[in-house]
């Protein structure tokens, strides 16, 4: 489902539940769902290996070569430097449970990659921006609630149209009406992922349940998100969402 609102602009405001269909505004209004969202607890919520939901539960295993060959670790816990595990990099992975978090550099910084269950024969079916082979730290993510909200802003925070999804994925804000770019989020249940580009291309940006009122929050040098979805615990696709050519 997804809502466009603008208070202060004249435009539309409307929603769609379960499918990424945007509705029809021939008539210059659109159907609204009564009520509204619930706002986040203050801060952000990581998950950490000591939590209820991590620990055994969430396991990746890293492997130095593609296809799954030389040296191999296998984590269960957060590390910000896969290298002191006896590794020099990552060439492909597993994730029995998950999903987990990997970044291009140490200490769970640079461009961030979405790792849901499933096999990662090469660094490109993990990464959908094409930009960097590299990915030196992973931790757990921690899913806790079945309902998946979002909440997107342009600038100032919250002062002019809004988007709120649920329960569902976006391959194109622009197909919903929602032609600015985002400058802040709220993330008011489940973990979702932005991309930069539409159909899940570009960059990508984790949002744990929290408000995020400044794009910078995120990582990102541009508020440029336009595509977003849900982060699952079963691989979203198999391939990766880049494919070369």
């Amino acid at each position: 489902m997804a809502t466009a609102e603008s208070p202060e602009e004249a435009g539309p405001s409307y929603k769609v539940r379960g499918s990424s269909r945007p509705p029809d505004l021939s008539s210059g209004t659109a159907p609204r769902t009564a009520g509204s969202a619930e706002p986040p607890s203050p801060g952000r919520v990581f998950c950490t290996a000591h939590g209820p939901f991590c620990g055994s539960h969430r396991t990746v295993t890293l492997y130095e070569m593609e296809n799954f060959q030389g040296r191999k670790c296998e984590l269960t816990d957060e590390s910000p430097n896969v290298t002191e595990k006896e590794l020099q990099k990552v060439g492909s992975l597993k994730v029995e449970a998950g999903p987990w978090l990997g970044f291009e550099r140490q200490a769970f910084s640079g461009e961030q990659f979405v790792l849901e269950k499933g096999d990662y024969p090469r660094w490109d079916s993990w990464s959908s921006s094409h930009r960097s082979d590299s990915l030196l730290s992973v931790r757990p993510l921690l899913i806790v609630s079945n309902l998946k909200r979002l909440c997107l802003g342009k600038p100032p925070a919250y002062a002019g149209r809004k988007m709120e999804i649920v329960e569902d994925d976006v391959p194109s804000l622009w197909a919903h009406g929602f032609q600015d770019r985002v400058a802040s989020v709220k993330s008011l249940n489940g973990i979702w992922v932005g991309y930069e580009y539409p159909g899940y291309r570009g960059r990508q940006y984790v949002f744990e349940k929290g408000e995020y009122r400044h794009w910078n929050e995120w990582d990102a040098s541009q508020p440029l998100i336009q595509s977003v979805r849900r982060v699952r615990d079963q691989q979203w696709h198999k391939r990766g969402c880049f494919e070369q050519s």
